[in-house]
């Protein structure tokens, strides 16, 4: 088993016999990318860093602030996927271009979510890929009716 997941598991309580089912779809999907789009462990899913990227793989124009609603659409593409919401998500990681946008960032993220909120880090980040203002990465956590599936 990777140690990562490992780790992963071991700390956020996900059965040490779970066997990681990887997926590789959305914006991203098929470009031959070395990273699956999302990871499910048990009832974890670790969704990789999403981009505000359009559905011909473009940036977004106009910003953080369409950017930031790019990325969370996108996301909730991902969850989607997985049968999942929002609701769902435990825990973010926000990469930043610019750590001064972290206020314009927010109050769209803001609008995506209801308390109780995941647990948050955020974070300035120098060379995002393709150029972002912002990635943001989740981890969610399936209802204990679908843990078993």
């Amino acid at each position: 088993m990777r140690p990562v997941l490992m780790v992963l598991m071991l700390c956020c309580g996900a059965s040490v016999g779970a066997q990681p089912v990887f997926y590789d779809e959305g914006p991203m999907a098929g470009q031959g990318l070395p990273f699956s789009e999302s990871v499910r462990v048990g009832d974890l899913l670790l969704i990789s860093g999403q981009l505000g990227v359009d559905n011909k793989n473009q940036l977004v124009a106009g910003g953080i602030q369409a950017e930031a609603r790019q990325t969370l659409n996108n996301m909730g593409g991902a969850l989607k996927r997985r049968g999942l919401g929002f609701e769902d998500v435990v825990k973010c990681t926000v990469f930043l271009a610019d750590v001064s946008e972290w206020g314009e960032f927010n109050a769209i993220y803001a609008g995506y979510f209801e308390k109780p909120y995941p647990a948050r880090s955020a974070l300035g980040a120098n060379g995002l890929a393709l150029g972002a203002r912002l990635e943001l990465e989740c981890i969610a956590a399936y209802p204990e009716s679908e843990a078993g599936d």
